[in-house]
């Protein structure tokens, strides 16, 4: 990892924690802000330590780039938790084959960027 892409995935982490200590949640309730404040600081914990491996650029780069959206995301609606992925039309198949494929296919390329860590659900 270059020295650059370090350095900037650091700040990303340490913004995360600055995020999660001053984190207050929407309802005002004070169980609710020590519940998300958790949340964010585990879910940082797991994303950061399970793409440390990572030596391709790319790949780093579209981690840092998940991470800027989830931390955007997460202050503009005060959710720390990741928004819904809708499907695209055509997105449940009962069929089998080809189209069965293709409309995976069709899921995988409606993933917004802010959950392409998650697993498929």
């Amino acid at each position: 990892m270059m020295a650059s892409t370090r350095r900037t995935v650091l700040s990303l982490y340490m913004r995360v924690f600055r995020i999660a200590r001053t984190w207050q949640a929407q309802s005002g309730v004070t169980s609710d802000t020590e519940t998300e404040r958790k949340y964010i600081l585990q879910e940082a914990r797991t994303l950061f330590r399970q793409n440390q491996q990572f030596t391709d650029q790319e790949a780093v780069k579209k981690c840092i780039e998940e991470c800027e959206a989830r931390i955007e995301i997460g202050l503009h609606y005060r959710n720390p938790y990741p928004r819904a992925m809708y499907l695209p039309p055509l997105g449940l198949a009962t069929q089998k084959g080809r189209k069965l494929r293709a409309q995976q296919r069709l899921r995988k390329q409606a993933k917004p960027i802010y959950l392409q860590s998650h697993d498929e659900t």
